[in-house]
């Protein structure tokens, strides 16, 4: 994947990376006002639409929110966001992987604006 990040999530990115590395006891207790901007979210859509993957345990996809409206959806999720009302819906455990490390490891799916969104927009990297 080879998106590029927009300068404003970059800045946003930059900050807290400098908060966290500059105070190592801070405790970010509440992202919701950094994570309902347009432009996190946007570009979360996006990487997550690059990378692919299949529905979530609520079976929704890229192609039913692309048919719902991605603006529409981006400004629901934001709204629940933004008020604090967003819930992330159980997990399903879907699969046991085998890992060299041990036995095997459990994979777990969500619905698409939990796993996928919430992974995306809180890393960093």
């Amino acid at each position: 994947m080879s998106l590029t990040t927009p300068p404003s999530v970059q800045k946003l990115q930059t900050a807290l990376h400098d908060k966290a590395k500059g105070s190592p006891n801070f405790r970010f207790y509440a992202l919701y006002d950094k994570v309902h901007r347009q432009d996190v979210l946007v570009f979360a859509y996006e990487c997550c639409k690059a990378n692919g993957g299949a529905a979530g345990v609520d079976g929704q996809t890229f192609d039913d929110i692309e048919e719902y409206g991605v603006g529409k959806w981006l400004d629901e999720l934001a709204q629940e966001l933004r008020s604090r009302t967003y819930r992330p819906q159980p997990v399903r455990r879907a699969v046991w992987i085998p890992k060299p490390e041990r036995a095997k490891r459990p994979t777990q799916l969500a619905r698409c604006s939990g796993r996928r969104f919430w992974a995306r927009q809180v890393h960093f990297s």
